[in-house]
């Protein structure tokens, strides 16, 4: 996905931020943004980069240098504590009332839709506010809130055998993609799971997968081999490859996903199925879309097809 004018003020914002976060030295908060004003405007610039236009690859190169300049490694440590005990409480809850049904397709599109939820959990977007206090709402209107359902899609995917890739988002959400990854293995499906190899705005590393209990949930969890915002293959472990390559289908949770998933293939296209989850939280993701900000999204592209946006 290419950047949109505003994009560029929530790359700022989001870059402020997060700044205050990493340190209350006022000289070191003018470095940083100075650092991410030159960033953000010598990427967008370098045209023979493929994907010098998408915004979560600028995220990447700006977070990266506001760790280095700030010395701070991981801003959000404690919103991601906090997000992760949230929602295992919700999940707790949630367990209960999937067990209770019968229905194979239902207990998979309750799941489904709890995981797409839980892509809420994001902080400092522009325009986006959410306490985690109010997810138990959330899951209440989630259905209603769904604006594109390839849910059915996936569950007919969905085979024993099946290779599937997920690719997490952040803390706290990742507890409850717990739910639908244990759906997807009671299908017969080999789910590996991939998380952050380093800490990265508040996506989820090794150390939410472990305390969430994904580690016992999927067949595997794995990291991509680097820290970057969404997925940008040619940073990404020689491992991870392997699984990207081998797998039957895709299960990408998040914006940052979406924005480096559609159009920046090497070839244009993803060998794979792709099933993008996510809550539309900023106008560009949307529009793209064809929908409103802060909906539910289900939406899958079959294997090869050219996702340009």
């Amino acid at each position: 996905m290419n950047i949109k004018p505003v994009c560029i003020l929530c790359l700022l914002t989001r870059a402020y931020r997060q700044i205050q976060k990493s340190t209350n030295d006022t000289n070191i908060q003018l470095q940083a943004m100075k650092e991410v004003l030159s960033i953000i405007n010598n990427i967008i610039n370098e045209q023979n980069h493929p994907m010098h236009l998408v915004p979560a690859y600028i995220g990447t190169r700006r977070d990266r240098a506001i760790k280095r300049i700030t010395g701070c490694p991981d801003p959000y440590q404690e919103q991601k504590i906090k997000s992760n005990k949230v929602a295992l409480e919700l999940r707790s809850d949630l367990e209960k009332i999937i067990d209770r049904e019968a229905d194979e397709y239902k207990r998979f599109r309750m799941a489904c839709v709890a995981s797409v939820v839980g892509n809420i959990i994001e902080f400092d977007v522009l325009g986006h506010q959410f306490n985690l206090e109010e997810i138990s709402k959330l899951l209440e209107k989630a259905e209603e809130e769904l604006a594109i359902d390839d849910i059915p899609i996936l569950f007919k995917k969905v085979k024993p055998g099946t290779r599937i890739l997920y690719l997490t988002d952040n803390a706290g959400e990742i507890a409850l993609d717990v739910l639908l990854v244990k759906e997807l293995r009671k299908l017969g499906a080999e789910v590996t799971v991939a998380v952050k190899d380093k800490p990265i705005l508040n996506d989820a590393t090794l150390e939410d997968a472990q305390a969430v209990n994904m580690i016992k949930a999927a067949n595997q969890v794995i990291t991509i081999g680097t820290d970057t915002v969404g997925l940008i293959l040619a940073e990404c472990s020689e491992n991870f490859l392997d699984h990207y390559r081998n797998s039957d289908l895709i299960i990408a949770k998040g914006m940052g996903h979406f924005e480096t998933m559609t159009g920046s293939h090497p070839n244009g296209y993803h060998p794979m199925d792709v099933f993008f989850l996510l809550r539309t939280k900023c106008d560009p993701v949307a529009t793209n879309l064809g929908i409103t900000r802060e909906k539910n999204v289900a939406k899958y592209f079959p294997a090869k097809t050219v996702i340009e946006c």
